[in-house]
């Protein structure tokens, strides 16, 4: 009885391991991840500081204040 109780846990484990296979992310993909996320940041910040983005997003709230009266 013992050895078969545990040729099946030993097949049931060994079916997990094959079934989660390469789930997550090392450490480097990690890395990378962030320094695309930090430069997506960096870009987006750039954009909507810039004196264009500025006067538009002025010019918007402007007229919808200016639509209320």
């Amino acid at each position: 009885m013992y050895k078969a109780v545990r040729a099946r846990l030993s097949a049931l484990v060994c079916r997990m391991r094959a079934a989660r296979g390469d789930a997550g992310m090392v450490t480097s993909e990690y890395a990378m991840g962030i320094v695309a996320a930090v430069g997506f940041a960096v870009l987006l910040y750039q954009v909507v500081t810039s004196d264009v983005v500025a006067a538009q997003l002025q010019a918007i709230v402007k007229r919808a204040l200016g639509a209320g009266a």
